[in-house]
């Protein structure tokens, strides 16, 4: 296990109703004059917003608004909400609604109190120093922003989707309430349980030795995303198995199950750019790359692709061929994946071959490589790419 530091100060408030006391807890981090920021009409319809807008009211906190989010958050709405917190006086924003949401607030809380252009931080010109204060009430569980250091925009100029990570953004608090992703269509639910699975994968193939510790809280994980996940695809109001999937989204990206070890993230790299140029949705890309992803790599270390096999597909390992144990469980990914709704390869996306040289272009390689478990060149991720056309 490497030497870690790992900083999580994010309160999490978990359960039924407990959107209603969101604005105690802004009170709680300092906020007075916060900006609402939200995605589509649903949290609006749902009366979600309006009892958020009630919690506030009750602790006398005046607010603005700013809706719209898409997913694969844009760069342009960024910039009118910084333009809007500097106008407003704002100090403190408070995002209702999904990863998308939650990581737009994350780059208006940077950007308002930096003089330069917020994406200098998305394109590694510039580091975090400050930010405002962001709290969260999350209505999907998917993207583990709720809980994370990170933030992934696309800018507008050039389709260009990058992250940006830092301690200093992770949210002041998160409320957590199962109840409000049982409207979810199953396809958002299955895209958001792909997200949180691939995530554990980026922590979980690693160089690093001896972090047993972290590979069974990683595959605890993805145990209970394929225990809990049919269920709410069967039954969209099982609230057990949705408070289940919720922390278990937390749980795969505040970083808990990656402390102390290498992290790979080429699968992420891979996918960004698929959701840049056709806006599909990041799981349903990641459902098509991260398989691709294994199959390529696989033969770099086919015991830790055995171990998983055994420990999470409950395959059969055959000692005397652990390629075949290997390549069972990552077939077993993909039928799991298609189980639940979600595409297998590039046609599935409309994505299309053609467009493969266009990918390339746009990945941040730049002469070097990709990932760290298996460093890719531009030919790897070409050949990765292809697979997951055919697969």
């Amino acid at each position: 296990m490497n030497n870690f530091t790992f900083y999580s100060p994010t309160k999490f408030v978990f359960g039924q109703g407990e959107e209603k006391n969101a604005g105690s807890y802004v009170k709680q981090f300092g906020g007075s004059r916060v900006l609402i920021h939200y995605g589509g009409g649903s949290a609006v319809r749902s009366g979600l917003l309006d009892r958020v807008k009630a919690s506030l009211d009750k602790e006398a906190i005046s607010y603005v608004e700013l809706g719209g989010v898409k997913p694969n958050p844009r760069s342009g709405l960024v910039y009118e909400g910084i333009e809007l917190c500097k106008k407003e006086k704002v100090d403190f924003i408070l995002a209702v609604g999904g990863g998308s949401v939650i990581d737009s607030a994350k780059a208006i809380g940077i950007g308002t109190l930096y003089d330069g252009d917020f994406w200098d931080f998305y394109s590694d010109k510039a580091v975090v120093e400050r930010t405002l204060p962001i709290g969260t009430v999350l209505t999907i569980a998917a993207a583990g922003s709720e809980g994370s250091d990170g933030s992934v925009i696309t800018l507008e100029e050039g389709m260009f989707k990058r992250a940006c990570g830092s301690d200093l953004i992770r949210p002041k608090f998160s409320i957590l309430n199962p109840e409000l992703t049982e409207t979810l269509p199953a396809y958002q639910t299955a895209c958001g349980a792909v997200d949180i699975m691939a995530h554990v994968f980026e922590r979980y193939f690693t160089n690093t030795k001896d972090v047993e510790i972290t590979d069974r809280l990683c595959e605890a994980v993805l145990l209970t995303m394929t225990s809990e996940v049919p269920k709410v695809i069967a039954n969209p109001e099982d609230y057990q198995a949705r408070a289940n999937i919720m922390w278990a989204g937390m749980i795969a990206h505040n970083d808990i199950c990656g402390a102390g070890r290498e992290q790979d993230w080429a699968s992420h790299s891979l996918e960004h750019e698929l959701s840049a140029l056709y806006d599909c949705a990041h799981g349903a890309g990641l459902a098509v790359i991260c398989p691709a992803w294994q199959e390529y790599v696989m033969d770099h270390n086919v015991a830790r692709f055995a171990q998983i096999a055994v420990r999470v597909w409950g395959c059969q390992m055959d000692f005397a061929h652990p390629q075949i144990t290997a390549k069972a469980g990552i077939n077993s990914l993909r039928e799991f994946w298609k189980s639940i709704g979600m595409p297998g390869n590039f046609a599935d996306l409309d994505a299309r071959e053609e467009d493969i040289p266009k990918l390339l272009d746009t990945l941040q390689i730049d002469g070097s490589t990709l990932g760290n478990f298996v460093k890719l060149n531009r030919d790897d991720c070409e050949a990765i790419y292809r697979i997951a056309c055919r697969a």
